[in-house]
């Protein structure tokens, strides 16, 4: 089979975002457009991509780490023929192109996939999709045995032709070799002064080509975004298709209106996932996990039985079974938690290593540090692990219990079921069984009078 080339046009302004952002790096589920397009075009095993790219091109370039893009210049907006023309050099002529957009981004590979495998040297294929409200878009003309004759723009189209509901998306592929031959000869004769792309169809139908028509399941598939609300709107499509699956793979959601996930979240089964939780980077869940209201969980694994509380934030951490995180917990990168382990409210932790059974229940922050089994640390610990150079490890034994208000100064070990007295500020190893105090002697005065207001 001919290798596959996707196109992608990306150049337009997108002047109705009224934004300086070019309009293909705005995001849907925290991620470009241009790049849900780009991950789709790689699904469906294209041997190159080539993105063309004009307003903001050096930007789009800076925010598109990908190394199988072959960047393509359009100088001036001439319209979509114009566009795919400046791709023509790179492409082979024995290809099969897929021409995509960078602000249509939802578009399933499934459907794509249908798309192209009409395609031959003797048929052009077609995505269309019918619309209870067609306005603004090309429309669909088939002659009386319901064959593809040509696409109309809205702004060249009869009154008769604006009654009908079939319209182009856009997405269309096509041998090279056509291309080659169709762009060059394409007008600007029309309402726009645009070449347009879709005059392509008219060509082939009079070369004797037939034109395979597919659509997708869903018109939001295709929905290009020229505005905010287009792509709010598509946004909310995303997470309700997100929510969807969860629900069917066996999660309970609280509100499936009100969950967003913004990367890759795979899942056990009986979870709780209350409102407003956001899923961002890849995340796996285990079974009955539960979620707290507010949260949000960045590349993190959660084992089973885990109980995330309300408003707690985890990010690159893992987090073992039936541990309980929160409320207003931050786990950041590095965090690893053991069985049964327990942070609790405004508890953060950094490159910590939690183990069995350990708890750290309110106010404290534990960096650059190995807890042992069954450790437990008082209210208002910190790991002083930073000297404004460098940071040091701070190392807790099985049994260590941390009195309330203490400060660990690392580097510091304190072996196995030694005791830290509240309020000490710890400088040196403790050895097993220990019992360190380290803070100032308390003097009663007797007599004291309190200063008064002159």
């Amino acid at each position: 089979m001919s290798p596959l080339h996707v196109v992608i046009l990306a150049a337009g302004q997108g002047s109705r975002m009224k934004s300086a952002l070019p309009k293909v790096l705005h995001p849907i589920a925290g991620r470009p457009m241009l790049h849900h397009v780009i991950a789709t075009a790689k699904q469906l095993g294209a041997e190159r991509i080539h993105t063309v790219i004009g307003h903001g091109a050096d930007s789009v370039r800076s925010a598109t780490d990908e190394a199988s893009v072959n960047w393509v210049t359009q100088r001036e907006q001439l319209g979509t023929g114009h566009a795919v023309a400046q791709a023509l050099p790179d492409l082979p002529d024995d290809a099969r192109v897929l021409v995509l957009y960078g602000d249509v981004p939802l578009t399933r590979h499934e459907t794509l996939e249908s798309l192209v495998s009409t395609l031959d040297d003797s048929t052009l294929g077609l995505l269309t999709v019918t619309l209870d409200n067609p306005q603004g878009y090309g429309r669909i003309v088939r002659n009386t045995e319901g064959a593809v004759q040509s696409i109309v723009e809205q702004k060249d189209a009869s009154l008769e032709q604006q009654q009908i509901r079939e319209v182009n998306t856009g997405i269309l592929a096509v041998a090279a070799k056509h291309l080659k031959t169709w762009l060059p000869t394409l007008s600007n004769a029309n309402a726009q002064g645009e070449y347009y792309l879709t005059d392509i169809i008219a060509m082939a139908v009079q070369q004797g080509l037939g034109v395979s028509v597919s659509q997708p399941d869903n018109p939001y598939e295709v929905q290009g975004v020229n505005n905010r609300l287009q792509l709010a709107e598509l946004e909310r499509w995303y997470q309700r298709q997100q929510a969807d699956r969860l629900m069917t793979e066996g999660a309970t959601l609280a509100d499936p209106a009100r969950i967003d996930v913004r990367g890759e979240l795979s899942i056990g089964n009986d979870l709780w996932i209350d409102v407003n939780v956001v899923f961002e980077g890849k995340v796996s869940l285990g079974s009955q996990v539960s979620i707290g209201p507010g949260c949000v969980i960045k590349d993190a694994t959660i084992a089973d039985g885990a109980q995330i509380n309300a408003h707690s934030v985890i990010d690159g951490a893992v987090i073992g079974a039936n541990a309980q995180i929160g409320p207003f917990a931050r786990l950041r990168p590095g965090t690893e938690l053991a069985a049964n382990t327990k942070v609790g409210n405004f508890v953060e932790t950094k490159k910590a290593l939690v183990g069995e059974g350990s708890k750290i229940n309110h106010l404290s922050y534990v960096g650059d540090a190995s807890l042992g089994r069954n450790v437990n640390v008082g209210a208002g610990t910190i790991t002083c692990n930073y000297d404004g150079v460098n940071k040091y490890q701070t190392v807790l034994g099985d049994g260590v219990f941390v009195g309330s208000n203490t400060a660990l100064v690392a580097p510091v070990s304190v072996a196995a079921d030694a005791t830290i007295g509240a309020g000490s500020t710890i400088t040196r190893n403790v050895a097993d069984n220990e019992l360190a105090v380290a803070r100032g002697r308390q003097r009663n005065i007797s007599g004291w009078e309190k200063p008064k207001k002159h």
